[in-house]
């Protein structure tokens, strides 16, 4: 039985429309999924004031401006009578917000601890205390929005002493807490100098549910080129600066180490290498 034309023209039109249309949503929802916010994230250890910090901080800020990550986290950061905050000045050289954490009291001249510096305002912030307390160690917190999207930001800096493993770990457990009661279900990001190479025993609770930015992108770099100690320092290599993502909502892209070189004059921007990562923000709807 032959169709009417009309009709037969119809259905034409829907074997050719029907699978262009199909094309069209599915090229659609993959843009849609690459869309997804991406957020850089630098942690740089400082060195305090020592070696010349106003040469110093000249070529680190000079390259993060150059940058641009959208947040820094930063260690061993010093203020005293003859110094004004470093993550403060930082920041205002920089352009961005800031939130610092120590032990000491604001009474005191001297004043040292972590601190994080933001492109966007922080809708929340906040600090605890690691143990033993007299280890002086602080693990900080700020949450920024990123394309409307909630991310959270945890930033430390873990006992120092080689055979201090078991101190490590249970400052870990303290902050590990600290995410737990405080991330409200939003997707984070901990990062910092954690004192410890990542397969050591005292980050086996990162390894649970969450990824090394630098290995998941960088499985096979020799020891040496992946140390973020630096060798004008340090004899030995090691990786103890880290970016870990929460596994299943970040989601990293690139790793780099920042630093590597000193300036024209032979000055080092720090005794660490500085290490930036950028990373997806995933719809976790979609997982």
């Amino acid at each position: 039985m032959s169709l009417p034309p009309r009709l037969a023209v119809r259905l034409l039109l829907c074997a050719v429309l029907l699978p262009a249309l199909a094309g069209a949503a599915a090229k659609a929802g993959g843009e849609a999924r690459a869309a997804a916010p991406e957020f850089t994230l630098v942690t740089l250890n400082l060195y305090h004031d020592r070696d010349d910090w106003p040469k110093r901080r000249v070529q680190i800020v000079n390259t993060l401006r150059a940058l641009e990550p959208d947040a820094i986290v930063l260690q061993e950061v010093l203020q005293h009578e003859g110094l004004p905050n470093q993550a403060t000045w930082l920041a205002r050289e920089l352009g961005y917000h800031w939130h610092f954490v120590t032990t000491d009291p604001p009474s005191h001249a001297r004043r040292y601890g972590n601190a994080l510096l933001s492109r966007q305002p922080l809708i929340e912030q906040g600090e605890t205390l690691l143990h033993p307390l007299d280890d002086h160690r602080t693990a900080g917190m700020a949450r920024v929005l990123v394309d409307g999207r909630p991310l959270n930001l945890y930033f430390t800096h873990l006992h120092s002493a080689p055979d201090g493993g078991a101190i490590r770990a249970g400052q870990l457990a303290d902050l590990m807490a600290y995410v737990e009661a405080t991330s409200d279900g939003i997707a984070s990001a901990i990062a910092g100098d954690f004192n410890a190479e990542p397969g050591a025993p005292e980050l086996a609770a990162l390894r649970e549910g969450w990824d090394d930015a630098w290995a998941a992108l960088h499985p096979d770099v020799d020891e040496e080129a992946a140390s973020t100690l630096n060798p004008a320092y340090f004899a030995s290599p090691a990786r103890i600066d880290h970016v870990f993502l929460q596994r299943g909502l970040l989601h990293p892209l690139k790793a780099e180490l920042l630093f590597t070189t000193p300036d024209a004059a032979g000055t080092w921007a720090s005794d660490h290498r500085g290490l930036r990562v950028r990373f997806r923000i995933d719809d976790p709807a979609t997982h």
